[in-house]
């Protein structure tokens, strides 16, 4: 009888891609409670909350009240999804970020996907579609955000960028473009062309999913 691999075990073996989410989270975890093993105790925890992205978004109080969850356990978990934003942030500095828009799409998601208000976020980069820096540019309600086409060019234009990706996120989790996200991204469009900025792409960031315009033909 061939005997199943233990979660540390089937992740040096096949790597963390093979693991389930209970498995990764008893990694996190690594022991359980009293009549409750790390694995039950992490089925247990993503039942309570639903999903891994509820739990790492859970404020301390919800956290804490979990059997088996504690202070400790939540510090971890807040300083593990701070190192993975930073690490996702370098990963973009140091590449060709439109060539890789799959890593620019993930920093984005990372940093707007739990988000309880509306941001638009812009990525200004440079000629090589390096990012020289990253803006959250205007902060607004649980479904809207006032944008100023104005004021974004005025940042570009201060860093030097020569392109943009955009994004903004939709607390609702819904990222079909409204009328307005199509006029404002043409009117950024429209004012970027005058100063001789692209606009590579404007991504809308929902609960798990997201709506690229240059994916879908909108730029």
């Amino acid at each position: 009888m061939i005997t199943p691999l233990m979660p540390r075990e089937k992740l040096l073996v096949l790597g963390a891609k093979a693991l389930t989410d209970e498995e990764l989270l008893a990694i996190f975890l690594r022991t359980g409670i009293k009549n409750c093993p790390v694995m039950q105790l992490a089925t247990n925890v993503l039942a309570e909350f639903g999903s891994l992205r509820e739990l790492i978004r859970a404020d301390k109080k919800t956290f804490c009240q979990i059997k088996g969850l504690g202070v400790t356990q939540f510090i971890q978990l807040q300083a593990t999804t701070e190192m993975t934003k930073r690490y996702l942030a370098q990963e973009i500095k140091n590449q060709h970020v439109f060539n890789e828009a799959k890593v620019a799409r993930l920093y984005l998601q990372t940093e707007l996907s739990h988000q309880e208000r509306e941001i638009f976020f812009v990525l200004f980069l440079d000629n090589q579609h390096c990012l020289i820096k990253s803006e959250e540019m205007f902060l607004g309600t649980v479904n809207s955000a006032m944008v100023y086409p104005r004021e974004i060019i005025k940042s570009a234009l201060y860093c030097n960028a020569c392109a943009l990706i955009l994004a903004h996120n939709h607390p609702s989790g819904e990222v079909t473009p409204s009328e307005a996200d199509r006029n404002i991204t043409k009117d950024i469009q429209n004012a970027a062309k005058l100063m001789d900025i692209r606009v590579l792409d404007h991504f809308i960031i929902g609960k798990g999913n997201y709506f690229s315009f240059a994916e879908n033909g909108y730029i």
